[in-house]
C-alpha cells in the first residue's frame, strides 16, 4: 500500500530491531464548554506514550501547551512550535507525534515547520491495528480505515502538490501530465473499491457462521471493554476451567486466545464454546478493545466484526478496577456501544483485578462498592480473572442472567424427530423422559427461544 507515496509518508517504515525516538506533544483547550481536567490531560499523554511503546517507539519527551483554542494551522502555537523543534534536535529524534487528530493543513503545516515526519493519535493507532492483524478480514479493515485516513492528507505527503509522473495502463486515463497526487488519489479510490467489495463477501460469511451458531440455541455473551482490562484473560480462563469436550487440556490450549499485557493485543473476534454443565453452556465472544478517541474510519471499518456484539444476549464489560482512570474506561466502552447499537442489551460490569484495587476489595462479590457506576449495567462484580473461585463465580452470574426467564416445558417428540430430541439434550436440562407409543415425552427446562424453536419444528 505504501509503494506509491513520496517520501514524507505518514508511516515511515522503520528497522524492526530500532526503537524510534519520538517527542509527544498535547494541547489542553483552557475555555472549553467542557474543559479537560488536568488528571485526565496527563492521563491520555500517557496513554499516548503507551500507544507509541505499542508500535515499537520510545518516547524521549512530553511537551505541553495550554490554549483557548487550538490552533486551526498549526495545532499548537508559533512559538511553541520551534520549541518543539528545538528539543526534537536535542534528543535526535525521527518523528513527532500529537494527541489529537490532525488536519491535513496542520500536517502540511508542521512538516514544514518542525523538517520531520508528523503523526497525530489516529494514525498511531491505525499503525498498531495493521501491525496486530493476523486474519483476512482484519486486514482488510485496517487497510480500508487506513486509506479513508490517508486520502485527505496526500497533500501533506508531498512537498510539491505538482510533482509530475508518468503512467499507463487503467489507472493514469489523464496522460502524461497528470500530477503524482492526482495518481495517488485515484489508486486509493481504486483500492477502497476493492476493499469494500471484499470486505462484503468476508461479512456474508461471517453472517452464515452466525446464522449456523444461532442455529445451536445457545445464548451469546461477549466480552467488551477497553483496550487491556483482561478481556482475553477471563475468556482463556473460562476455556480452561469450563471446557467443551473429554479432551480438556488440549482442547482449551489449542483454542486460546492471544493474552498479553499491551495494548490492542487482541483485533479479531473470537468465539468459544463454553460448557459448565449439560444444559448449561453458552458461547463466548472476545472482542477488539476500545480506547479514548477510537477513530471513527475503526469503527465503521470494523463494523461487520462489531456485529457479534450487537447480536449478543449479555455484555460483559470488563473494566480493570486497578486503573484509577477506570471510570473514564466505561464511559469510553459505553458510548462506542451505544455507536454500534448495541446499547440496549443487558450487561454486567466487571471490575477486574479486584487484588490490585486501592483500596482493597473482597472479592470474589457482587455488590454496591462502586455506587458511581452502578447505573452502567444489571450487574456489578468484583473479581480477579487469575483465580479459579472468580471464574466459577462469574460464569454463575452470567447463567443467573441468562435464564432468568427459563420454564419448563414437555414435548412429545416423534421418534422420527430425533434431532429435536439431541437438540434439547444439548440446549437444555433433562427433567424427565418417557417412551410412549407415539413418541419421546421430554420435560425440559430450558429458554423460551429454544422452547419456541422446537413448538416450531413440531408444528
Amino acid at each position: 500500500m505504501a509503494a506509491f507515496f513520496g517520501a514524507n509518508e505518514i508511516w515511515e517504515r522503520r528497522a524492526e530491531d530500532g526503537r524510534e525516538t519520538v517527542i509527544l506533544v498535547g494541547v489542553r483547550e483552557t475555555n472549553a464548554e467542557d474543559p479537560v481536567k488536568e488528571e485526565e490531560f496527563r492521563h491520555s499523554l500517557s496513554e499516548l506514550a503507551e500507544l507509541s511503546k505499542a508500535c515499537g517507539m520510545e518516547p524521549a519527551d512530553t511537551v505541553t501547551q495550554s490554549l483557548a483554542r487550538i490552533n486551526v494551522s498549526l495545532y499548537v502555537g508559533a512559538g511553541k512550535g520551534e520549541e518543539i523543534r528545538t528539543i526534537a534536535e536535542a534528543f535526535d529524534a525521527k518523528r513527532v507525534i500529537f494527541n489529537d487528530t490532525l488536519s491535513p493543513s496542520q500536517i502540511r503545516n508542521l512538516q514544514k515547520r518542525l523538517k520531520l515526519p508528523v503523526m497525530d493519535r489516529t494514525a498511531l493507532i491505525l499503525e498498531i491495528f495493521e501491525r496486530r492483524a493476523r486474519t483476512r478480514e482484519a486486514r482488510l479493515q485496517v487497510e480500508l480505515a487506513k486509506l479513508r485516513y490517508l486520502k485527505p492528507r496526500l497533500i501533506g505527503m508531498w512537498e510539491t502538490q505538482n510533482r509530475q509522473g508518468g503512467a499507463s495502463g487503467a489507472m493514469s486515463a489523464k496522460g502524461e501530465g497528470e500530477t503524482q497526487l492526482e495518481i495517488d488519489r485515484r489508486t486509493i479510490d481504486h483500492r477502497l473499491s476493492e476493499l469494500s467489495k471484499e470486505l462484503k463477501n468476508v461479512s456474508r460469511e461471517r453472517a452464515t457462521q452466525r446464522k449456523k451458531r444461532q442455529g445451536s440455541g445457545l445464548p451469546l455473551v461477549s466480552l467488551v471493554g477497553y483496550t487491556n482490562a483482561g478481556k482475553s484473560t477471563i475468556m482463556n480462563a473460562m476455556l480452561a476451567r469450563y471446557p467443551s469436550d473429554a479432551s480438556a487440556e488440549t482442547t482449551a490450549e489449542k483454542r486460546q486466545v492471544l493474552e498479553a499485557d499491551m495494548l490492542f493485543a487482541t483485533l479479531d473476534t473470537t468465539v468459544r464454546r463454553i460448557a459448565v454443565s449439560r444444559g448449561k453452556e453458552f458461547l463466548l465472544s472476545d472482542t477488539v478493545g476500545f480506547i479514548h478517541k477510537l477513530p471513527t474510519s475503526l469503527v465503521e471499518a470494523f463494523k461487520s466484526t462489531l456485529e457479534e456484539v450487537t447480536q449478543a444476549d449479555l455484555l460483559v464489560q470488563v473494566v480493570d478496577g486497578s486503573d484509577p482512570h477506570y471510570r473514564r474506561h466505561i464511559e469510553v466502552t459505553k458510548k462506542i456501544i451505544a455507536e454500534i447499537g448495541a446499547g440496549h442489551i443487558p450487561m454486567i460490569t466487571v471490575f477486574n483485578k479486584a487484588d490490585l484495587m486501592d483500596p482493597p476489595v473482597a472479592y470474589p462479590m457482587m455488590g454496591s462498592v462502586e455506587q458511581s457506576v452502578a447505573g452502567t449495567s444489571n450487574v456489578n462484580l468484583y473479581l480477579c480473572a487469575k483465580e479459579r473461585e472468580s471464574i466459577e463465580f462469574l460464569c454463575g452470574e452470567i447463567f443467573e442472567i441468562l435464564h432468568a426467564e427459563r420454564i419448563t416445558k414437555t414435548f412429545l417428540i416423534p421418534y422420527e424427530r430425533g434431532h429435536i430430541v439431541s437438540f434439547l439434550m444439548e440446549s437444555a436440562v433433562v427433567l424427565d423422559t418417557a417412551y410412549t407409543e407415539k413418541g419421546t415425552r421430554i420435560t425440559v427446562e430450558c429458554d423460551r427461544a429454544a422452547a419456541e424453536r422446537v413448538e416450531k419444528a413440531l408444528s
